[in-house]
């Protein structure tokens, strides 16, 4: 016959057991977080390289004309380059450190120091995302379509216009002549119409924040815009208040880019704006690319 001690013994065992068990568990769980947290907004995964400058870039500056305004708008301090280009290869895409993939990043004056750019705001910081098209320079580096999505296509003319990532692929634009795609959005104006409303907002964003928009008034003419927010000095502006402006300003196609902290405009190597995630603190964020004028 078996003591009750030995009984009380075994259990106590057991539950000894267990407990480790569960703190194994519950480390090793927190460690593949922690990995996955890590792998997915901090270790960097390089996929391909960028495509090489074209010459063009270091050969137009000359016959590029870049005039930059202050607006104030909704409470709202509004920073316009109202550009004019000769030909449509002197706007064109920088990639992060040269390189496509995901958490490869590099600030937007990094990016136009490096490369000589006259003028540059950030792109649409695709490398945060897993889905929406990517086309940069003429390459197709992403085709993995995002429901709903609506893209900025900029032609080998330069023209601007906005499609729907549910209507066409991505090789399709490519093989129409598409030049550049941005998948942030949402269209802000087509055919000089209001695309959004006054509900319309990015995610979770804020009604008013930082914004960073494209805009084309006409052949080879086009707007650059960013709006400070999320400060005392300046409030930010909602995507409806933004179109609105776009729309008196005579853009006939405006498509909305990152915004928020990301927001930021370069021109002749200094920072126009106040970038600002928090409102406390002024400072760049290092983003995937950057849209620039040689």
């Amino acid at each position: 016959m078996l003591s009750p001690f030995a009984s009380i013994g075994g259990e106590k065992m057991k539950s000894t057991k267990r407990k480790w068990f569960g703190i194994l568990y519950t480390l090793a769980l927190t460690g593949f977080t922690v990995w996955l947290a890590l792998d997915t907004f901090v270790i960097s995964h390089v996929y391909g390289e960028a495509q090489a400058a074209p010459e063009i870039w270091q050969s137009t500056a000359e016959e590029t004309t870049v005039d930059l305004i202050t607006y104030r708008v909704q409470d709202t301090t509004v920073y316009v380059a109202d550009v004019q280009l000769a030909d449509p290869d002197a706007m064109a895409a920088v990639l992060a450190q040269d390189a496509y993939g995901r958490n490869v990043t590099e600030t937007p004056s990094s990016m136009a120091e490096r490369t000589g750019a006259l003028l540059a705001v950030n792109g649409d910081y695709y490398g945060a995302r897993e889905k929406g098209y990517v086309i940069r320079n003429g390459v197709l580096y992403r085709s993995r379509a995002a429901s709903g999505q609506e893209d900025l296509v900029i032609d080998a003319n330069g023209d601007f216009s906005i499609i729907n990532e549910s209507d066409v692929t991505a090789q399709e634009l490519l093989d129409a002549g598409a030049v550049q795609v941005y998948s942030f959005g949402p269209g802000l104006l087509s055919d000089g119409e209001i695309l959004v409303d006054e509900n319309d907002e990015v995610g979770r964003a804020m009604a008013s924040n930082p914004r960073t928009a494209l805009a084309q008034v006409g052949p080879l003419h086009y707007l650059f815009v960013v709006a400070d927010g999320r400060t005392a000095e300046s409030d930010g502006l909602s995507l409806y208040e933004l179109a609105q402006f776009l729309k008196t300003l005579g853009a006939t196609t405006a498509y909305n880019l990152d915004g928020g902290g990301s927001s930021a405009m370069i021109y002749q190597g200094q920072l126009v704006n106040h970038p600002t995630s928090t409102g406390r603190r002024s400072s760049e964020r290092s983003v995937s690319d950057i849209v620039a004028i040689y």
